[in-house]
C-alpha cells in the first residue's frame, strides 16, 4: 500500500483508544478537543508559540456570515488545516489539512453531514514545508521522544521513509540522541526552553489555570511541535494525560544492533513472549485471524490492525517509534511491542518460532 494511502487512513489517538475501549478515551477526547484553548491560556502567561486558530461557529461558515466571508477573502489562497470541533464532547472531531481556505470552504466543509449548530470551525495556518517535527513527553523521567526533519505525522503514525526519526532523552543534565545531529539538538534545546519556567509565581499561576504540574522547573506534559520556514517553531499539541502512560519508564535512545539471529528495535510496549511469527500485509488484514500464541509481524500497524493486535501474543514492526499511536495502544493492551526493526517482515518467515523481548529491544529465532 502506498505511503500516502496509509497516511490518509490514520486516525487520532483518541479514536485508537476508543477502538480498544480504553477507560480514559472520553477524557482523552475532551483533552484533545481543548488543546488549543489550553495552549492559548499558557501563551497568555509565558512566551509559548503555537498554531493559533481563527474560530467561527460552523453555522456562520455554512451560512457565510460577513466576518467569515471577510476571512475567506483575505486568506482564501493560504494553506490551512480545518478542525470541526464539537461543542458536545460525545460527537467526533472532523479534520483535514493541506488545502487552501477557499478550497476547504467550497469543498470539504460543505461535504460534511453534520448539525452545524453543534460545531465550531477552527481554521489553522498550515505551513508549506516542515523543517523539523517532534513528539515528546516531559515527566519525572526527563524529556524524551523523537524528532525528524519532516512532517509530524511521520512520527505520530510511524510511516516514515527517509529521513528517519532521531530518538532523544534529556535527564535534566545530559542529552542523549540516537545519532549525532547538532541541528536536531539545537532544535530540541529551543523546544524545551519554552517549557522551562523558573519564576515560582508564574509556576503557581500556570498550575492554577491549567491544573498541571512541574518537574525541575519544566512543565510536564506530552507535546508535539513543527518548525517551518514560514512560521518558525510552533507547538501543535499539549496534553496533560498522556505522560501518565509513561510515568514508570524512561525511554533512552540506543542504536540498533541487528545480526542474522537477532532483530533489534525500540520498546513500543515492554514485555517478553514466545510464539509463531505471522506476517500480515495491509491487503490481508480483512481475512486474517490470529491465535493467542502468534506474534503479529508487519511494516507498521494502522487502525485496521487493532482487532489483530487484540488477538496476538505480541507485535513486531519494521517502522514506527516509541511514541507512535500504535506503540501507545500496544502498551495499553499489555502486548509486548518492538518497533523500528527495519527488516522484521522481510527477515522473519511465517510459522517460525521466535522470542520477543520488547523490554530489552530484541527478537530472535528459536
Amino acid at each position: 500500500m502506498e505511503l500516502q494511502t496509509l497516511l490518509k487512513k490514520q486516525i487520532s489517538l483518541t479514536e485508537w483508544l476508543e477502538q480498544i475501549g480504553h477507560a480514559k478515551s472520553g477524557e482523552m477526547r475532551q483533552e484533545d478537543n481543548t488543546k488549543r484553548a489550553r495552549m492559548e491560556t499558557l501563551a497568555s502567561v509565558i512566551p509559548f508559540p503555537f498554531d493559533k486558530p481563527t474560530i467561527f461557529p460552523a453555522q456562520d461558515v455554512f451560512r457565510g456570515s460577513a466576518e467569515c466571508l471577510a476571512y475567506i477573502q483575505e486568506h482564501g489562497n493560504d494553506l490551512c488545516a480545518l478542525r470541526l470541533v464539537p461543542r458536545d464532547q460525545r460527537l467526533p472531531k472532523l479534520r483535514m489539512r493541506g488545502f487552501t481556505v477557499h478550497e476547504v470552504f467550497k469543498g470539504w466543509f460543505k461535504e460534511q453531514k453534520i448539525d452545524h449548530s453543534l460545531y465550531d470551525a477552527h481554521f489553522i495556518p498550515h505551513p508549506s514545508d516542515h523543517l523539523w517535527s517532534s513528539i515528546s513527553v516531559l515527566n519525572e523521567q526527563g524529556f524524551f521522544g523523537e524528532i525528524i526533519a519532516d512532517s509530524h505525522e511521520k512520527l505520530t503514525q510511524g510511516f516514515y521513509e527517509n529521513p528517519k526519526p532521531i530518538e532523544f532523552h534529556f535527564d535534566f543534565k545530559d542529552w542523549r540522541l540516537s545519532e549525532k545531529n547538532e541541528a536536531a539538538l539545537a532544535e530540541l534545546k529551543k523546544i524545551i526552553s519554552f517549557l522551562e519556567v523558573s519564576d515560582t509565581e508564574l509556576q503557581k499561576k500556570i498550575k492554577k489555570v491549567l491544573e498541571t504540574s512541574f518537574v525541575k522547573n519544566y512543565i510536564q506534559g506530552y507535546f508535539e511541535t513543527t518548525t517551518s520556514s514560514q512560521y518558525g517553531l510552533w507547538f501543535i499539541d499539549y496534553n496533560r494525560i498522556l505522560p501518565a502512560l509513561y510515568s514508570h519508564k524512561s525511554l533512552i535512545p540506543s542504536k540498533n544492533t541487528e545480526t542474522h539471529e537477532k532483530l533489534s528495535g525500540r520498546t513500543g510496549s515492554p514485555g517478553m513472549t514466545r510464539g509463531r511469527a505471522r506476517i500480515i500485509a495491509p491487503n490481508e488484514i480483512a481475512e486474517a485471524q490470529l491465535s493467542k500464541d502468534e506474534i503479529l509481524i508487519c511494516d507498521m500497524t494502522s487502525p485496521e490492525y487493532v482487532p489483530l493486535m487484540k488477538q496476538c501474543a505480541g507485535i513486531i514492526t519494521d517502522r514506527g517509534g516509541i511514541l507512535t499511536h500504535a506503540a501507545i495502544i500496544s502498551r495499553e493492551l499489555g502486548k509486548p511491542c518492538l518497533v523500528g526493526t527495519g527488516t522484521a517482515s522481510k527477515q522473519l518467515k511465517n510459522g517460525q518460532n521466535i522470542e520477543l523481548n520488547a523490554s530489552l529491544g530484541y527478537a530472535r529465532m528459536l
